[in-house]
């Protein structure tokens, strides 16, 4: 019988060696987006200024690789809280503006600044908030095991239509058999998802309801792709 050892180095190698180059294909493509998209940036950011006030960019601390906080930057898509003025849930405090900018994912924009910080890559499980942390099962936990993305596979399978399980087994599936080719391919889905309009909200809630925690997920054989 062979020792796991034997089995596990070259995965864990490969891997190694791809997230190298990943690393440079995350440089180079999001420097390279984000000078294509300035006009865009600088017309978006107009748009909110006179729409939601200062400050123009969302800041939020998120949970990275191996649960690291970094703060995700983000075009502000909502009004500041206020139960006064009847904003207390997020449907209430989502303007028109803001659905049109996250239906069309272009608050996201940003976010290409934390690619090249190292906070994120192009590809990999969405950044959760932070003190989600403690409520993940072991295996649900092992979406940290890499950066999270600007889009990721759970993206390109159902978004926010998604349940909150579904996205994590989505999102382990895609730790274990990453790839460039992977990559490449969800990068290409996620264009069309965006252009469909796919998944932008969950049933009933203006966003995605809060993740509260579930004991005894633990399926690792399912194969999504």
């Amino acid at each position: 019988m062979s020792l796991p050892g034997h089995v596990v180095a070259p995965q864990r190698d490969r891997h190694t060696r791809q997230d190298r180059v990943k690393r440079a294909v995350d440089v180079v493509g999001a420097a390279a987006l984000l000078l294509a998209a300035l006009p865009i940036l600088v017309v978006v950011a107009v748009l909110v200024a006179a729409g939601l006030g200062r400050p123009v960019l969302f800041r939020q601390c998120r949970a990275g690789q191996y649960g690291r906080p970094f703060e995700l930057v983000k075009f502000r898509t909502m009004h500041a809280p206020d139960p006064r003025r009847g904003r207390a849930s997020d449907g209430d405090r989502l303007t028109p503006l803001g659905r049109w900018l996250r239906a069309t994912s272009l608050d996201e924009l940003p976010t290409l600044w934390n690619v090249l910080r190292g906070d994120m890559s192009l590809v990999g499980p969405r950044p959760l908030l932070s003190h989600y942390l403690d409520r993940y099962s072991p295996t649900q936990a092992r979406r940290h095991e890499v950066r999270p993305g600007v889009t990721g596979l759970a993206q390109v399978r159902g978004r926010n239509a998604l349940s909150w399980e579904e996205k994590f087994e989505h999102d382990v599936w895609y730790v274990d058999n990453r790839s460039l080719r992977l990559d490449v391919r969800i990068l290409v889905e996620t264009a069309r998802t965006v252009v469909r309009r796919d998944g932008i909200s969950a049933t009933g809630v203006a966003t995605a309801p809060e993740f509260l925690g579930n004991a005894g997920w633990s399926r690792r054989d399912r194969t999504p792709v």
